[in-house]
């Protein structure tokens, strides 16, 4: 077990953890931010996405010991209220249905429209390819995207 120091949500924060444990089981295990979903383990899915500095990565495979001076940005740090524009855009095409893979698609999603404000379809089945749904809302997820790109922009 090791000690440390960690910026999660704006937050500086200090965990002990094995410094081989994955961010994914910090954020829910220690922290108690369960916004982050395990999906697959392997970094397949996309369903334990966060931002490290801005940028969306699979937080399933990446270890603590791996994460100081960067700053990370979970689900629950995306908006206080929930009113991000990706998220108002995420309801207003009803795209979640079982809701699991969510956190991790709005994540990458958000990383996505701040890097590239007016994304093309192709930039975003790119930037969106490997956030597996199991449900199927691509479409929906697309068109959201679509929606929260104009609103930003508005």
């Amino acid at each position: 077990m090791a000690e440390f120091n960690i910026n999660i949500n704006g937050k500086d924060l200090t965990v002990d953890a094995d410094p081989n444990t994955p961010l994914l089981w910090v954020l829910r295990d220690h922290l108690k931010l369960v916004g982050t979903k395990y999906g697959c383990g392997i970094a397949q899915c996309g369903a334990c996405t966060v931002h490290m500095d801005g940028s969306a990565v699979r937080s399933c495979q990446l270890p603590i010991s791996t994460v100081a001076n960067n700053e990370i940005v979970t689900i629950e740090g995306l908006s206080e209220k929930g009113d991000h524009p990706v998220q108002k855009a995420w309801l207003e095409h009803d795209v979640p249905q079982c809701g699991y893979c969510q956190a991790g698609q709005i994540m990458t999603a958000t990383a996505l429209l701040k890097r590239n404000p007016n994304p093309s379809d192709k930039d975003i089945e790119n930037a969106m390819y490997g956030n597996i749904c199991r449900c199927g809302t691509y479409t929906r997820i697309k068109a959201a995207i679509k929606t929260a790109a104009k609103s930003q922009s508005a």
